[in-house]
This record gives structure tokens, sequence and C-alpha cells, in this order.
């Protein structure tokens, strides 16, 4: 996987959860963010990173969006590690 294809996922799961209330209120409960933080920042690698890293912290939220999105939980897993690591 390339820098920019975790950037493309991480924007899908950043659109998927937009797309899920619960989840998403929960989202912005744990990370401290807002709305309007998730509008500003939606490009950056770190946001991209927390949202890919928040997916992958609830079993049902990771499976459901893969099974959403057809790709193996790898491909997450993948993104998460190479948006933490993009300067």
């Amino acid at each position: 996987m390339t820098p920019i294809a975790a950037e493309t996922l991480g924007l899908k799961a950043l659109t998927w959860l937009a797309a899920q209330p619960e989840a998403l209120t929960r989202f912005f409960s744990v990370s401290g963010l807002s709305a309007s933080d998730l509008r500003a920042r939606a490009s950056e690698p770190d946001l991209l990173a927390a949202v890919v890293d928040y997916v992958l912290s609830q079993e049902a939220l990771a499976t459901e969006f893969c099974e959403n999105e057809g790709l193996p939980a790898r491909d997450l897993h993948l993104a998460a590690h190479l948006l933490a690591n993009i300067k």
C-alpha cells in the first residue's frame, strides 16, 4: 500500500464514519474533536490516522467498514501504520 492509497482509505473511513451518527458521536467524545475540526483537517494524515485507529479500536465498526468497502482488515491496519508515519 502506498501513502496515497492509505490517505484515500483514511478519507473513505472518515466519510463512512460521518454517516454513522452514534459512532461519530463516540469518536468526537474520545478524540476531543468537533465537526468543524473534521472539516478543517480532513486532508491531514494525523487526523486520518486517528479516524482509522478509532475504527480499528471498535471491532464491530472495523468489520462493518471493511465489509462495506470490500477490503480485508489487513488493509485498514496497513493504512493506519502508513498514516501514522507520514511526515
